[in-house]
């Protein structure tokens, strides 16, 4: 997977919250975005699933340029899994209506075709004895993983994922990355914010780290964590790894 920001900059009323990004990455297969909160994480990410645009600048995925029309923006979503903290399931449908639903109506999937295939994800995430509850009957990792299960239904592009994890108690967490783990496993691209830093440090193979709005340093994930060159990151570092 490629990714090139070309002096990227987003603001919201008048707020700079990226400022100027230039990045060029080539060939990696699982990114990590790390930072303190309020750096402009998820607003990048948000960004290159198409949710928001920036005020300036350019974003290639895969030497694509992204869009910045509605129509065309709308065409690109339809191709990416993009899965938010807050797991966005429809309350009053079950987890396999859930995953169905979209299929059908914004994917143009024939019905029959799109429960086998919601079916068979479910079952693949041990999820199966759970396809006829609703979200408030589930736990929050396995609302979680139907999430997931919902973004990967469409056969995506790649996935984006915004801190899936940071609503969950330790056991649910390790429950949703060893399914993250299990997606990188088979060579699903994938483009994840996060603040679990064994998780990134261990599975993904580069690594992204802003504050401020802005990227500070960016390496193959071992040498970020072995040997961080900034003081930013060093201190980032530090507080995140003090108690663990």
């Amino acid at each position: 997977m490629k990714l090139n920001l070309k002096n990227l900059n987003k603001s919201f009323n008048d707020k700079p919250v990226l400022k100027n990004i230039n990045l060029e990455l080539a060939d990696f297969h699982s990114l990590a975005i790390i930072g303190p909160s309020g750096g402009g994480k998820s607003t990048l990410l948000r960004i290159l699933a198409g949710l928001q645009k920036p005020s300036q600048g350019e974003v290639l995925i895969n030497g694509i340029k992204l869009a910045s029309n509605e129509k065309d923006l709308n065409e690109y979503r339809k191709t990416l899994g993009v899965v938010f903290q807050s797991y966005n399931l429809f309350p009053h449908l079950t987890a396999l209506e859930n995953i169905v639903l979209p299929m059908v109506h914004a994917h143009n999937y024939n019905e029959k075709n799109a429960v086998q295939r919601a079916k068979e994800l479910l079952r693949g995430f041990q999820l199966d004895e759970h396809e006829d509850k609703k979200p408030h009957q589930l736990s929050g990792g396995q609302m979680q993983r139907v999430a997931i299960a919902r973004a990967l239904a469409i056969d995506s592009k790649f996935l984006l994922l915004d801190e899936p994890t940071s609503a969950l108690d330790p056991e649910l967490t390790s429950e949703v990355l060893a399914m993250i783990n299990k997606l990188e496993e088979q060579q699903k691209d994938l483009i994840l914010v996060t603040h679990e830093m064994g998780f990134a440090r261990q599975s993904c193979d580069y690594i992204v780290f802003i504050a401020d709005g802005q990227v500070l340093e960016h390496g193959q994930s071992a040498n970020i964590f072995c040997s961080p060159q900034t003081p930013e990151l060093k201190n980032f570092l530090n507080k995140i790894l003090e108690w663990r």
